[in-house]
């Protein structure tokens, strides 16, 4: 990844602390060991040499850029750690923790190569590129403890989904949830004219740092998904989804940004219930070898933590008792 000059010049005097043209600046000042010392709390073993502070730093910063990155959307980690740390709401002084004055001149800087930097509920600050919506800098995991913020925002959906139709599932969920993890072109396909679908209820795109597209077809059910020979009332039979994931690897899509008919790679089973034991083991047994690793499960847990630790608003569509000034205020 590669940014323009002007831009790590103006990061690199932040680091610096440098101010222009007699401006006091929002920013701590450095000198040589304390630069030192910052990219050795950035978690790097870069030292400064005693040359020019801010033309040294912009080259640090230039080859901290050239590190691999997780995604084409994605700046090194190394980079998000230069800002979380350049950010620290504890060198605000006397300016206060959200740090409006620093944000906004780093965000000057940063707009121009398509970031925007945020504080979190975490207290730290995050990138999101502005084409995708990505957040650079976070590796939520759905696994980890939940704080009890999370877990009430978590109960929240959970309330949200019992009451959810099938096509709020899609849209007022699955559809900010894949955006934010990196899918793009996501396109639902609706549920009012069933003809059309061929299977899938979503087609979205994922492009991996060597700038190959993957595309995905996403089959969504409301409820729970079983594999019993009489379906209950608020169960889907898996028998049904194997139908329809089969059709839906079969058919080809229409790409508009390349102007070609494309197959789905891969396949989401996502319910908004339960998906169980039985219904995984019957799709696994009736899956060839090549078709098992095309089709992938997501159901009402993995939705709720995903959901969760991206920290995406709670779906505007939510009961109003389920409404809160804090949801309205998240930076995401």
């Amino acid at each position: 990844m590669e940014f323009k000059h002007r831009t790590l010049m103006q990061i690199a005097d932040m680091i610096c602390g440098n101010a222009k043209e007699g401006k006091p600046t929002p920013f701590r000042y450095r000198s040589s060991s304390y630069i030192t010392e910052f990219f050795q709390d950035c978690d790097t073993d870069y030292r400064h040499d005693g040359s020019t502070r801010n033309y040294w730093v912009a080259e640090t910063l230039k080859k901290i850029l050239a590190e691999p990155q997780p995604d084409a959307s994605t700046p090194p980690h190394t980079f998000s750690r230069v800002i979380r740390t350049l950010m620290d709401q504890g060198d605000a002084g006397d300016e206060g923790p959200d740090r409006p004055v620093a944000l906004a001149a780093l965000n000057a800087a940063l707009t121009r190569e398509g970031y925007k930097a945020f504080y979190a509920p975490d207290k730290q600050c995050y990138l999101r590129h502005l084409s995708t919506n990505t957040i650079a800098g976070a590796a939520p995991s759905p696994h980890r403890p939940f704080s009890a913020a999370e877990l009430q925002r978590r109960n929240k959906l959970t309330a949200y989904l019992d009451q959810a139709s099938e096509d709020e599932l899609i849209t007022e969920v699955l559809l900010p949830l894949f955006r934010q993890l990196g899918f793009h072109r996501i396109t639902a396909a609706g549920h009012k004219d069933k003809a059309l679908e061929y299977g899938k209820d979503v087609w979205m795109k994922f492009t991996l740092p060597t700038q190959h597209v993957l595309y995905f077809g996403l089959q969504a059910k409301k409820d729970k998904l079983d594999a019993s020979g009489v379906t209950k009332t608020g169960h889907a039979n898996i028998a049904e989804i194997h139908a329809q994931v089969t059709m839906m690897l079969g058919h080809e899509i229409f790409d508009p940004e390349i102007g070609k008919r494309v197959l789905v790679d891969h396949a989401f089973i996502v319910s908004g219930g339960e998906i169980t034991k039985a219904a995984r083991n019957w799709l696994g047994n009736r899956l060839d070898a090549t078709k098992r690793s095309q089709v992938m499960f997501m159901d009402r847990d993995d939705i709720l933590n995903l959901f969760t630790v991206t920290n995406l608003p709670l779906p505007p569509g939510a009961l109003p008792d389920m409404h809160s000034k804090d949801d309205d205020d998240l930076p995401f």
